[in-house]
C-alpha cells in the first residue's frame, strides 16, 4: 500500500521503496544510502522540518544495518503534524550511510550514539566519533555477533 508522500517521491522520479504502515499508521519509507542525503534535502524542502529521532539496529546476524529516521512536518495551524518514518541500510562489511547533520542538526547526537554502538560510518559527520564507549574499545556492542570481553576495568572510581 502506497501513502501519500511515496506517491509523491514516486510523482517526481525518486527512487525508493515503501514498506507499508506502522502501527500509529506512520508511513515507513525504504532509502537507499546512495540517494539518502539528496532525498533527505528534499524532504527538508517538502516540509519535514523536525526530525524527531535516528536510531540504528542490526537486522540479523551477518546481514544488514538499519539505520532510522523518525521526521515530522510541523505547520503553524496543523491540528496533526505528518510523521514519516525512513530506513536506510547498509550492507555489514561497510557500513556506510550519507550524514544528514546539514540538513537536521539535531541528529548531531544521534548519529554519533550508532556509530558508537554498530559501526555505521556517517560520511560528512563533523565529529563522528564514540561518545559513550572509550575511544580504545574494540568492536560494536549492539551488533548480534559482538562477544562482551570477560574484564571490566573500573577507571576513575575515586
Amino acid at each position: 500500500m502506497q501513502g501519500h508522500l511515496s506517491a509523491w517521491l514516486v510523482k517526481h522520479g525518486l527512487i525508493h521503496r515503501s514498506l507499508g504502515f506502522d502501527y500509529q499508521g506512520i508511513e515507513t519509507l525504504q532509502i537507499k544510502p546512495r540517494d539518502w542525503h539528496s532525498i533527505a534535502v528534499i524532504l527538508y524542502v517538502y516540509g519535514y522540518n523536525y526530525l524527531r529521532s535516528q536510531c540504528a539496529y542490526d537486522v540479523a546476524p551477518g546481514g544488514l544495518l538499519a539505520s532510522v529516521y523518525h521526521l515530522t512536518r510541523i505547520e503553524y495551524g496543523a491540528d496533526q503534524p505528518e510523521e514519516v518514518c525512513i530506513k536506510v541500510f547498509a550492507p555489514r562489511r561497510d557500513p556506510r550511510i550519507p550524514s544528514v547533520f546539514w540538513v537536521w542538526k539535531s541528529v548531531d547526537f544521534h548519529e554519533r550514539e550508532s556509530y558508537d554502538m554498530l559501526g555505521i560510518s556517517y560520511d560528512n559527520h563533523p565529529r563522528l566519533k564514540r561518545i559513550l564507549m572509550p575511544e580504545s574499545w574494540i568492536g560494536w556492542p549492539l551488533r548480534k555477533e559482538y562477544i562482551a570481553p570477560n574484564f571490566y576495568e573500573i577507571q576513575d572510581a575515586h
